[in-house]
């Protein structure tokens, strides 16, 4: 699992997307050549390249007509998943599905949004009204037995990589009680009627492709659990796009709709190697202690990371404006980072994050960060400083041996626990002698936070004392 989580924390969730929709996109011309799909592999290279283009052309046609900000891994990610689920063409109608499909799934983007934010997924609302209009439909051929292998492998890790397993799991739950109850009413038999749906349908790519789009997703898990039931609920009574566009439905009511444009006001360096960023936003934010944002910065030439990143804000709902801490390798340092530093702009939306304070002040509760970690304890102890909240609160803060705390001056409102290296039992021990009566909050890379975690069950903590968080920065 380490060799797995170490992969994924160094590829953006965007990025692994894109690569998996690519290799799902080479195994089909493989099987194609074998006989084992309905189309030749010149037809599937043909449509593939032919969405392609018209998607990109489209979405420079739309972004320049909107003055918009562009992503162009979002508008390739958009032509591979249509190419996955639209039958490669063979006629000029099949020409023309295509194309309307691409120009439909990049205008909705644009015209389809209320704040920057667009209502439903790109894909499944083009196949949905394209098949409406021309009188076509989508085979979602990527649903298939020979591709069943690649599709479960890569779906588990982009699962993995956003922590979707439990929207997954309420999407299955309430598919399975719908597929039960048709196959009851049909009389045939049910274990048939779900091995049948699990190998041989695109269940399994659109849980992991198509329900989990971030932008037309909850940010929060109990919203998400109720999202992927409702999908759930429709997906075999409609078809799969139709499904999904009534969810996004849902989805957006009970989604933050806000897109903010920021300009840079000050950077200051908090360490040899990290760098707190102050930016003044174009409107009010109103949000949670602790949470995070998506940040987009268009860059010339971007790596393999993309031009998006998760930072957990590290201001207060009380301060005016948004600040991130953000740590630098030298070494390596992405082309994001490296575009950071000499940016006065940026683009910001998807709020989301559970990683909040409790709503009972007499809880006591004990801070675990771990390096840059530290962000979202800024942000509530910043938060409770300034509206006079007092709270029973403990801070360990471990770090590399000779670096440097940052957000000193907010940290030291309340005790802090200095440690360098790894947080071991004893540490907990003796910085909090009434642990076992505490919420521990645990923020920082996935190794320390799992290592932490491990550490508390060992001393008998609950499961139910212990809040971690999905550190947004490693993403």
């Amino acid at each position: 699992m380490k060799l797995i989580d170490d992969f994924l924390n160094n590829i953006t969730m965007y990025r692994l997307v894109l690569y998996f929709l690519l290799a799902l996109i080479l195994w089909g011309m493989v099987m194609s050549f074998f006989g084992l799909l309905s189309f030749s592999p010149l037809s599937l290279i043909f449509s593939v390249g032919f969405l392609i283009a018209v998607s990109w052309t489209t979405n420079k046609v739309f972004a320049w007509g909107f003055n918009a900000v562009t992503n162009l891994e979002s508008v390739y990610i958009t032509a591979l998943i249509l190419a996955l689920i639209i039958t490669p063409a063979k006629s000029l109608h099949d020409v023309a599905f295509l194309f309307w499909a691409a120009v439909l799934a990049m205008g909705s983007k644009y015209i389809l949004a209320i704040g920057g934010k667009h209502l439903f997924n790109p894909a499944a609302l083009a196949v949905a009204i394209t098949a409406l209009t021309i009188n076509s439909s989508s085979s979602w051929w990527v649903g298939t037995a020979v591709m069943l292998p690649l599709v479960l492998a890569g779906g588990l890790l982009v699962i993995r990589k956003i922590d979707r397993a439990d929207l997954a799991f309420s999407f299955l739950v309430a598919s399975f009680l719908t597929i039960g109850m048709a196959s009851i009413l049909r009389g045939t038999d049910l274990i048939t009627t779900i091995t049948k749906t699990i190998i041989d349908s695109p269940w399994l790519f659109f849980i992991a492709i198509m329900l989990t789009e971030p932008l037309t997703t909850p940010p929060t898990k109990k919203l998400q659990a109720v999202y992927g039931a409702l999908v759930g609920l429709f997906f075999y009574p409609l078809t799969p796009e139709l499904a999904l566009v009534a969810g996004n439905v849902f989805s957006y009511l009970a989604s933050p709709k806000e897109k903010l444009f920021l300009t840079l006001k000050e950077k200051i360096q908090l360490a040899p190697d990290v760098y707190d960023f102050v930016y003044e936003p174009d409107k009010k934010l109103n949000f949670s202690a602790g949470q995070y944002l998506e940040w987009t910065l268009t860059h010339p030439r971007p790596d393999d990371r993309g031009n998006r990143r998760y930072f957990t804000l590290a201001s207060s709902p009380t301060e005016k404006d948004l600040r991130i801490g953000v740590k630098f390798d030298k070494a390596r340092s992405s082309s994001f980072k490296t575009a950071l530093l000499n940016s006065n702009n940026i683009v910001a939306s998807q709020l989301a994050g559970e990683f909040t304070l409790s709503k009972d002040p007499n809880i006591k509760l004990a801070f675990v960060a771990g390096g840059i970690g530290i962000t979202p304890f800024r942000s509530m102890i910043k938060f409770l400083t300034d509206a006079g909240q007092k709270r029973d609160i403990v801070l360990f803060y471990a770090n590399s041996a000779g670096q440097e705390p940052v957000y000193r001056e907010t940290l030291e409102k309340i005790p802090v626990k200095y440690i360098t290296g790894r947080l071991s039992d004893r540490d907990i021990a003796e910085g909090a002698p009434d642990w076992k009566e505490r919420k521990f909050y645990l923020s920082g890379s996935h190794a320390m936070v799992t290592g932490v975690e491990d550490t508390l069950r060992k001393m008998g903590l609950p499961r139910s004392q212990i809040k971690t968080d999905y550190f947004p920065g490693f993403a």
